[in-house]
């Protein structure tokens, strides 16, 4: 499902966040630390090799809700944008924390002339948000930044397991309309 506001696609798909070939920058549910863990941050560190780990390790530790970039080493894609998105439960208030790694995001593409990203459902795995309300911060927040865009034209969601798809494009429909 695609939803197009103010010349910018906003889409869901499934599939793996490391073999996105067709836009300039994957964003990472990274750790405080950029180092390679689990899930998305896990599959990115592995696909880009060690060479992204090298370049991360000066830009540690990240707060909750920033953002840093680096380039995109054995990926397929230019860049990789690492957001530290909230614990739930444990990193108040985790609904701004979520909704500032949107934005810097975006911002960071903004800032690097990026035209193309895909994320990841930041903070839904380990990090335990519940997926519906994680879902409706990411959509708000990025309708909220789209009039700031001049460079970014395509963000995508990368969505894996249960009902990851279903919610998304619940929530894609419900903030963004027919």
């Amino acid at each position: 499902m695609k939803k197009v506001f103010s010349g910018v696609t906003v889409e869901c798909g499934s599939g793996d966040i490391a073999g996105q070939e067709d836009v300039a920058a994957v964003v990472n549910a990274a750790n405080a630390q950029l180092k390679p863990g689990g899930g998305v941050a896990g599959a990115l560190h592995r696909a880009a090799g060690p060479g992204l780990e090298e370049e991360c390790r000066p830009l540690a530790p990240i707060k909750p809700g920033e953002a840093v970039i680096t380039g995109g080493h054995n990926l397929p894609n230019r860049y990789v944008i690492h957001c530290l998105g909230p614990v739930y439960g444990k990193d108040k208030p985790e609904e701004k924390y979520l909704a500032d790694c949107y934005r810097n995001a975006l911002r960071l593409a903004e800032e690097n002339k990026i035209d193309s990203l895909a994320f990841p459902s930041l903070s839904t795995g380990a990090f335990g948000f519940p997926m519906e309300e994680a879902a409706e911060i990411a959509f708000r927040t990025i309708k909220e930044v789209i009039p700031e865009l001049n460079e970014v034209v395509l963000i995508r969601f990368v969505l894996r397991g249960g009902n990851a798809i279903e919610v998304h494009e619940h929530y894609l429909e419900k903030v963004f309309g027919a």
